[in-house]
């Protein structure tokens, strides 16, 4: 996945924006003032923090070497993943997405059926 991969799949979320708190090199993406996913874009090697279940953060952890717990985040809510190639393109996607319905899915359900968020869907 290339950074611009990993960007324009971040954006294709309803309501995802990407903002620059920290400094100008770490793109975090947020939906309702609420980060799904933090990288700097420019980096070498690529990578991308995450929110996950604990549950399966420890899993995918243990599946592959290039997901650690989150860089200077909350290990048990965060996996940093390298993008190197040894994670596929689909998971890390799977991934994205699993992050944003997980803060999607704390907000207030009024903001969730104006986001249309799938998980609000009869």
């Amino acid at each position: 996945m290339t950074p611009e991969q990993l960007k324009a799949h971040c954006l294709a979320f309803n309501g995802a924006v990407e903002t620059f708190p920290f400094n100008e090199q770490v793109s975090v993406f947020k939906v309702e003032g609420k980060i799904f996913a933090l990288s700097a874009l420019a980096a070498q090697p690529l990578t991308v923090s995450l929110k996950c279940e604990p549950e399966l953060a420890v899993r995918l952890r243990k599946q592959h070497p290039a997901i650690v717990g989150g860089y200077h985040l909350n290990k048990r809510h965060w996996n940093t993943v390298t993008l190197d190639g040894t994670v596929g393109d689909e998971l890390v996607r799977d991934m994205i997405e699993d992050s944003y319905d997980l803060v999607v899915a704390s907000l207030p359900k009024s903001t969730r059926l104006r986001l249309d968020w799938p998980g609000d869907r009869d």
